[in-house]
């Protein structure tokens, strides 16, 4: 299982509109509005980083108002 948080920059004004598109995508496991640098965090999770990838580049990337993201893979230390 792979795991990765996606910190999303947001479109003014899509906020909303992109959290709620998120939450339909599969793997998405958490969407939080935040305040700070990034103004989404998502969770999600996936049986490979195959999957994970094209959650983030074929789902997360095409909604209309991300206009960046950062994902930081989750690791066993």
């Amino acid at each position: 299982m792979v795991q990765a948080y996606v910190l999303i920059t947001a479109a003014i004004g899509k906020v909303r509109q992109v959290a709620e598109e998120l939450n339909g995508l599969q793997g998405v496991k958490s969407v939080h509005v935040v305040t700070g640098p990034y103004d989404i965090i998502v969770f999600v999770e996936a049986k490979e980083l195959g999957s994970l990838t094209n959650t983030v580049v074929r789902g997360i990337h095409k909604i209309k108002g991300v206009v960046d993201t950062n994902t930081a893979i989750v690791v066993e230390v």
